[in-house]
């Protein structure tokens, strides 16, 4: 990269919550960032839409830095409850709305030699939350995700990592079920739920030279709940 270039970045879920405190960071750090959310971002878009990602790729230009914070919860139900139209709509979002967009960016990466891919996934994803089954299980996805994709392009100069939040203070988890909510923040051996600055830091550091030999890793951000 030419002296004093900045470098550019994707947030998706951009508008709101942990996607917005990430954005904000990153243009702090330096970098040129471009939301992307449902409304309400720099460009307006669909994860789950692979033909519309593709054509901001080409209009946004060169993607140094892809953050993956665009997501739903989905219903706070029994599994066997849960519809089978609900776990499609879910998992395409939270996972392949994650794999649409890394299709779209990734690649531009690996031709520069450089690149930080950094994907929200959940502690549900490693522990399970009763009665978000869909969630808990599309985030487990995209930790595999990050696990496969980080593998594959070791060698590459992109870095993917995700970051296994707990419960965090944001837009989204106002729409959670109080009682759900009181359950997950009880897990937390700090009694508090996280911050989103406190995962914009993460994301930093995630996004930045300053990591360089941790590729497919999974960051717990869990005020103590992370047990493995």
């Amino acid at each position: 990269m030419a002296a004093g270039t900045a470098r550019t970045a994707v947030v998706t879920g951009g508008a709101s919550g942990l996607g917005a405190a990430a954005a904000a960071r990153l243009r702090a750090d330096g970098l040129k960032v471009t939301t992307l959310d449902l409304d309400g971002a720099d460009l307006n878009a669909d994860v789950t839409d692979a033909a519309a990602l593709e054509r901001i790729a080409e209009e946004v230009g060169p993607v140094d830095v892809l953050v993956n914070s665009a997501g739903v919860i989905g219903p706070n139900a029994p599994l066997v409850e849960t519809e089978p139209e609900q776990w499609r709509q879910v998992l395409d979002v939270n996972v392949v709305g994650t794999v649409n967009t890394m299709r779209a960016f990734v690649p531009g990466m690996t031709e520069r030699g450089w690149g930080r891919v950094v994907n929200f996934a959940s502690i549900a994803g490693k522990d399970g939350n009763p009665n978000l089954s869909i969630y808990s299980a599309s985030k487990a996805a995209v930790i595999a995700l990050t696990k496969s994709a980080g593998k594959e392009l070791a060698t590459s100069g992109v870095l993917v990592n995700a970051i296994a939040p707990a419960v965090f203070a944001t837009p989204m988890n106002a729409d959670t079920a109080p009682e759900v909510l009181a359950h997950i923040t009880s897990l937390i051996p700090m009694k508090r739920v996280g911050r989103p600055e406190e995962a914009a830091e993460l994301v930093s550091f995630l996004a930045s030279e300053r990591v360089s030999f941790s590729t497919g890793a999974v960051y717990d951000l869990t005020g103590g709940r992370a047990t493995y």
